[in-house]
């Protein structure tokens, strides 16, 4: 397998690793970002979760010269709260979110997460649970389609798509990822297919985000995690779309910014506690460099903050 992580040298820089620290990456993947932390612990901990076994079995060998320096978790980023205690862990140094599919994910056709190959629809992360992209596209209502490919997917024509789906699967179930592309194709106008991003990218994203709960635990991930962290401690997170980057920040501002009492008003009288401040006024995104050498990573955007 062969995985570039993202936004690498900035996430060690921003962590400001501790070698006797204990430190979380809870989307563990291939275990790029998660060996870049170990090497610089010496006493500390790290603690890899992810949901795809396929991972963790990769990253488990990539990490093992590390020994007990690392602990490894198949579980949800957004149980965070559970993981931890689980593992006897109070507080922790550092946390690290990418909430991006893996190249490896995105390349196995018999994943279902490509709108460029024609596959099986699947779109798990983790292949043990029980919903699947199909279970979706056939089952799930005409409205409640809508309302992903809208929420999840910002996709203009999110109505239109969601009435073809349903009339197709009226015929024959929808089996593929080819079959659910050609769907989008012939709904869209021609204008939108002009454009020059993929016709299905919004919807496959939409799709995939509902399969697997992802907005869901990331809001009980940032909520569970200003308590989680030492004071200094930081909390990074990469997202590849808007709609999370948007929760990110709004989750972050409101935790340093989130009094609302009058500006005349000598204290605050509201119960706001500030737990976070923003260590960038602006995400960071990757430089040219590293753009060339790996062109999936141009909508990354990541955002620090540090517990106070």
């Amino acid at each position: 397998m062969r995985h570039q992580s993202v936004l690498l040298q900035e996430c060690v820089r921003y962590l400001e690793i501790d070698p006797a620290g204990i430190y979380v990456d809870g989307t563990l993947g291939l275990g790029g970002h998660a060996e870049a932390v170990a090497e610089h612990l010496t006493s500390g901990r790290l603690i890899g979760i992810d949901r795809d076994e396929s991972s963790l079995d990769f990253a488990g060998q990539r990490l093992a010269r590390f020994g007990e320096r690392v602990t490894l978790v198949k579980g949800n980023f957004g149980e965070l709260d559970a993981i931890l205690d689980g593992l006897g862990v109070g507080k922790v140094n550092g946390m690290l979110f990418d909430l991006g599919v893996s190249s490896p994910q995105l390349d196995d056709k018999e994943r279902g997460f490509s709108y460029m190959q024609d596959a099986p629809l699947d779109m798990r992360m983790d292949r043990s649970a029980p919903l699947t992209a199909r279970e979706v596209l056939n089952t799930w209502s005409e409205t409640e389609l809508r309302s992903v490919f809208w929420r999840y997917g910002e996709e203009r024509y999110a109505g239109r798509i969601a009435a073809a789906v349903a009339a197709t699967r009226e015929e024959a179930p929808i089996e593929t990822t080819g079959q659910f592309v050609d769907i989008i194709r012939r709904t869209m106008p021609a204008a939108a297919l002009r454009e020059k991003q993929h016709p299905a990218k919004r919807c496959f994203q939409a799709v995939r985000i509902a399969v697997n709960d992802e907005l869901g635990a990331l809001e009980r991930m940032l909520a569970a995690a200003p308590d989680r962290l030492v004071t200094g401690g930081r909390l990074l997170i990469i997202s590849f779309h808007s709609l999370e980057d948007r929760l990110v920040k709004e989750a972050i501002r409101s935790r340093e910014n989130g009094c609302t009492c009058p500006p005349d008003f000598p204290v605050c009288t509201c119960g706001f506690v500030k737990t976070f401040r923003s260590v960038t006024r602006k995400p960071v995104t990757p430089g040219a460099e590293e753009l060339a050498d790996n062109p999936r990573a141009r909508s990354a955007r990541l955002r620090i903050a540090e517990r106070v």
